[in-house]
Formats: C-alpha cells, structure tokens, sequence
C-alpha cells in the first residue's frame, strides 16, 4: 500500500476512533435522567452494567487509536509495510483490510496465542 494512501485511511480511522471516544465520554458524564427525574428502573445493576460495557467500548477504542498512531509512526519512519517482529513484507490484501496492522498474520498469532 503506498504510504500517503495509508496516511490518509490511518487519519481518517483516526479521527473516526476520537469522534466516537469523545461521543461516549459525552454520553457518560450525563446522568441518565427522564425529564430531570432519575429512571427508576427494575434492575438497578443494569446502569452499571451499560456504564461497565460503556467503559469497555472506550478502552477498546483507545487501544485502537494507539495502533493507528503507531501506524503513522511507522510511516514516518520508513517502516510501515513490514512486520515489525519478523521484518516481512506484510501482504497488500492485509494493509488493505487493516492498515494499522504492525506484524505478519503468523507473527500476530504468536503475540495473540501468548496473551
């Protein structure tokens, strides 16, 4: 994939990523209300288990986002394309569907199969 056309997907995916960060930390810090009452409701868990989902959704996102920037980083350092284990030339097909992807589909099993 040529590296200004990665640029611009990775900034694009960026931005999307920080959009839909800021719009559910928006969404967080407004207390649910129904009309300035407080939703009763008849599991009392079910806000915290939306706040924990929430949470999680947000954690998710962020991880991301530091995989986008890493991948700018490595356009900026000439080496983006490669595997940054193994040095491999990473397959088109694979820059194509994930453009921030760092490591070789083998390489990245390996770091998936030891967590």
């Amino acid at each position: 994939m040529d590296p200004a056309v990665a640029r611009k997907r990775l900034e694009e995916m960026l931005a999307d990523v920080d959009r839909s960060v800021a719009t559910l930390q928006a969404e967080n810090a407004i207390p649910a209300t129904n009309g300035g009452q407080d939703i009763d409701t008849s599991d009392p868990g079910a806000a915290l288990t939306d706040a924990d989902r929430e949470s999680a959704v947000i954690e998710a996102l962020g991880a991301q986002a530091k995989q986008i920037r890493a991948a700018l980083e490595r356009i900026d350092g000439g080496t983006f394309g490669k595997c940054v284990v193994c040095g491999q030339e990473l397959p088109e097909e694979r820059l194509d569907a994930r453009p921030e992807a760092a490591r070789c589909v083998a390489d990245q099993a390996r770091a998936e199969s030891g967590r």
